[in-house]
């Protein structure tokens, strides 16, 4: 499977100037015909402006509707970072996923939201981890802070997985976090990890780590991008993993029983 990761500078607040960012670059990406395309975190307003509701796309319709057509022009795989999801008076942080005929396939709707900046108080919690099929492959996601939880990766691992894809809003300042976490999840779960972060700053200032990349179940980089605007590509060998699961059987050699104890 070939991937590609679409490392965006996104605009706050600016979703017409975001989207005109997303068409060039999967075209760009399309040169090289992956078979998945992915996008960062908040790629259609940024992390964040606020009041969130006035700027979310009501019931994902727009965001949808543009993945729909990518998806279906370019029949491409689209794991479609996440936007702003207003549903009622909620608003979520909600990822859609595309197959190649521009069907939806699944919503994700992050489940941990990053208290130390509010964003559990302007965004509601997703109750459920999805798992998903693209050509054959079982896949799973996670957004940004989630990947801090490694009982969410795992529950996803339990279920099979062998890619995981990870859209997020990661700041500089936290860079060495986020480089050590994406490689923890790869190599204790022995699955891929596909990793997708916006570039450029945030409101107030604060830059952004870039740093997209893409490991292997070994923990190995198959790629990486700096700060900046990048298009990340790699070509993913699921045969990999099955020779690491017969060499280091972490599956088998679980104490499961012992895990959920408290004293």
């Amino acid at each position: 499977m070939k991937v590609s990761v679409l490392q965006m500078p996104v605009q706050n607040g600016q979703p017409a100037k975001n989207l005109g960012t997303l068409y060039r670059m999967t075209a760009k990406a399309m040169e090289n015909r992956p078979d998945v395309i992915l996008l960062p975190e908040l790629w259609r307003l940024g992390f964040y402006p606020k009041p969130i509701y006035d700027y979310a796309d009501p019931d994902g319709t727009e965001t949808r509707q543009a993945l729909a057509r990518l998806s279906r022009e370019y029949q491409v795989n689209i794991v479609g970072g996440t936007v702003a999801n207003a549903i009622g008076r909620q608003v979520f942080n909600t990822c859609y996923i595309f197959d190649r005929t521009g069907q939806q396939i699944t919503t994700y709707h992050k489940t941990h939201l990053f208290s130390p900046s509010g964003e559990n108080q302007d965004f509601t919690p997703g109750d459920k981890l999805v798992t998903f099929t693209l050509d054959g492959l079982k896949c799973g996601v996670l957004v940004c802070y989630d990947i801090r939880f490694p009982e969410a990766a795992r529950a996803l691992a339990l279920q099979d997985i062998a890619l995981l894809f990870v859209p997020a809003a990661w700041p500089t300042s936290r860079l060495f976090h986020w480089q050590t976490l994406l490689r923890a999840r790869a190599i204790e779960n022995q699955i891929f990890v596909v990793a997708c972060n916006e570039c450029g700053k945030m409101p107030g200032d604060v830059p952004l780590a870039g740093h997209s990349t893409i490991i292997d179940p070994w923990g190995e980089i198959l790629a990486e991008a700096g700060e900046d605007e990048a298009i990340l590509q790699a070509n993913l060998r699921p045969i990999i993993r099955k020779q690491i699961q017969e060499t280091i059987d972490v599956y088998h050699d679980r104490r499961p029983e012992l895990y959920n104890k408290r004293k």
